[in-house]
This record gives C-alpha cells, structure tokens and sequence, in this order.
C-alpha cells in the first residue's frame, strides 16, 4: 500500500488530468455547437451539442475547482526510509510466505544467515546439533498429537532462546578479541559461563527430541503386531473362505452339459 504522500500526488495528478481532458472536450463540443448551430437553425442535433458542451464545461469546471482545493492543503511529509523499507519487506515477507512452500523457504533461509553469521565461533557447533535436532523434531511434529503437542510449543520457545543464546556467544567473542587487556579476563569468563550455557541447553533439547521421538514409538504400538497386519489377515482369511466355498459349489454341482451328454 502507498504512503500518504504518494496517494497525496498520485490524486493531485489524476485531477490535474481530468480536468484538462474534461476542458478540452467542452472546448470543443462548445466550438462545434457554435459552427454548426447558425447553418441549419436550432434543432435536436443542435441541442444535444450545446447539451454536450455545456456539460463537459460544468465538469471540467467541478474537477479544477477539486484540484484547487487539494493543492491548497499542505503535502503530507515524507515517509521515514527506514520504516518505508520495513513496510517494503513485511509485505515482500507476507507474499513469499503465502506462495506454497514460501514458509519453510523462508526459515532456511533465516537459518542459513544465522549460520553463516556464526561462521568462526565456538557456538558453531552447538548451532549445527540444534538444527539437527530442531529438523528432527519438526518431523516428528506431526504426530505429536495430545500433551505431545504442548511439547512442540515450549520446544520452539526453547530453540527461539537458544539461537539467541549463540549469537550472544559469538558476540562475547568477538568483543573479547577486541577487548584491552585488563577487560579481557571477565569477557573469557562470561563467554566460558555463556557456552557452557548453550552446551547444556542444546543437550536438553536433544533430550527432548529423543523423548518426542520414544513417544511417537511407544504410540503406534498398540499391540504385538500393527493394526493394518490385522486387518490384512482378516481380509485374506475371508477371501481364502469364498474361494474354498466357491471350488467346493462347483464339485458339488453337477455340470449340465455333461448331464445332457
């Protein structure tokens, strides 16, 4: 959607045009009805050019008062760039996410360039099991049904808190190798607290992900065998029954033919 001030300019420009096609057209229906009217007197052709004349200049009269009324009012101001460009990127967002795949096009491609901008750190690799994991975990998501399904909830918030976790990581780390000499001993310090912190929390949510996955396990085994085994068993026992009953009809039926022979 346009800002204020384009639709501002973009209605000045749409009068400024109407009015000018409207003034041309009473012009010169007004110079035709004058020419033609005095050679055969007033008729009905006659009255339908003044009418059209007449018309058009009434209109074209409405649409350039219009345009002095809005050029009078003061052009709304121009839109922040930065939140012009945000506006521009919601709504590329918005269309991509609603083309069919858009969505988990756009998540690799937010995990990419996260990736990438831990390229070098020691949360690298702490970043890479939590992808894993986190790809594992959607696939299981599915069927994760019933209180499986809270899980995937306080999941995601976990993994939204360790992402963010990492990237503290490499920023730590990176301002310690910038840091003078007598910031650094606290900067390691923190930056030793903060990935023994990502450490353990990608391995709880690997946990987790094991947990999803025993789950999923322990629910399709409803019993000794699967449920389809049981049904296919049935249906080849009940077909095995009709055909013996029909072998079994027809060595007891004697055969027409034969008997008429």
């Amino acid at each position: 959607m346009a800002d204020a001030r384009t639709r501002y300019f973009r209605r000045l420009r749409r009068l400024r045009s109407s009015a000018r096609r409207w003034s041309v057209a009473g012009a010169g229906l007004a110079g035709a009805a004058a020419v033609l009217t005095p050679y055969a007197g007033l008729g009905l052709p006659d009255a339908a050019w003044a009418a059209a004349a007449g018309g058009s200049l009434v209109l074209a009269g409405w649409r350039w008062a219009d345009l002095r009324r809005l050029s009078a009012e003061p052009a709304p101001p121009a839109p922040d760039p930065a939140l012009a460009a945000e506006r521009t990127r919601a709504r590329f967002i918005a269309a991509v996410e609603s083309a069919p795949g858009g969505r988990s096009a756009l998540a690799e491609v937010r995990r990419q360039k996260g990736r990438f901008a831990l390229r070098g750190s020691t949360a690298a690799t702490g970043w890479d099991r939590l992808d894993r994991a986190s790809s594992t975990l959607n696939s299981l998501a599915p069927r994760l049904t019933g209180m499986g399904g809270s899980a995937v909830l306080e999941a995601a918030v976990a993994e939204d808190s360790l992402r963010d976790l990492a990237h503290r990581v490499s920023g730590v780390e990176k301002a310690t190798q910038l840091a003078p000499p007598d910031a650094k001993p606290g900067l390691t310090e923190a930056h030793r607290d903060l990935t023994q912190q990502l450490d353990e929390g990608v391995a709880a949510y690997e946990r987790l992900v094991a947990a999803a996955a025993a789950y999923v396990a322990e629910d399709g085994r409803l019993g000794t065998t699967h449920p389809s085994v049981s049904r296919l068993t049935e249906a080849s026992d009940l077909l095995r029954g009709v055909a013996s009953g029909l072998a079994e009809l027809r060595t007891t039926t004697p055969d027409p033919m034969r008997a008429a022979s």
